[in-house]
């Protein structure tokens, strides 16, 4: 009965051990951030085109919710999903119709990005918004733009709404931890596209 009662307590630490490896590798999901990538121009950013040594078609010129822009001597030419190299060859490529060799050069400012990489917060947020995603851009990073979390939410049992491989999946997070506990076992990583959802507590 000993030797019973001994391979009993061995196989509940055994399963104990499993349960706290699972949860381990739940709370390690994100243990790098996002790979590293060049931007994309998205709706609402401004651009800024030289073309040198031809001042009068260099310009500044805002990305249309359609996703194109309008220069001098172009016209609705996409920029939305492009890099800024890609944006200012297809610009380079509109204007040898009007000059010679044109060289350009395009500077993104104000950015927005594209739709399907900003991060949304929605739910309990002091200020539910999306935000451009950033690289190595953390849950509480996301927190402190979104001015924390309201007295009704629920932080513990919000959660990250992510697409990995097209197919979504459900990040459990613990605001609660991170942000009244300073828990830094509770921050994140965040990826383009995310979705943190923050529900209301009713307790």
């Amino acid at each position: 009965m000993k030797w019973l009662g001994c391979c009993a307590l061995a196989l509940a630490a055994a399963g104990m051990t499993g349960c706290a490896s699972t949860a381990r590798t739940g709370a390690m999901a994100d243990p790098t951030p996002a790979p590293a990538s060049d931007y994309l121009i998205g709706p609402g950013d401004n651009v800024n085109i030289v073309v040198w040594r031809n001042p009068e078609v260099s310009t500044s010129v805002p990305v249309r919710p359609d996703g194109k822009i309008t220069t001098p001597l172009v016209e609705d030419l996409q920029a939305s999903g492009k890099t800024s190299t890609q944006l200012a060859r297809d610009i380079e490529k509109a204007l040898e119709k009007f000059i010679q060799q044109p060289v350009v050069t395009v500077v993104v400012t104000g950015f927005v990005g594209m739709y399907s990489e900003q991060i949304r917060v929605i739910g309990q947020a002091a200020r539910p918004q999306a935000l451009p995603f950033r690289r190595d851009m953390s849950l509480m990073d996301v927190l402190i733009a979104v001015g924390g979390i309201t007295e009704f939410a629920s932080g513990n049992k919000a959660s990250i709404i992510r697409t990995i491989d097209g197919k979504q999946q459900k990040v459990a997070v613990r605001l609660n931890d991170l942000i009244k506990e300073g828990d830094i076992s509770a921050n994140i990583y965040m990826r383009p596209g995310d979705v943190l959802i923050i529900p209301e507590s009713f307790f």
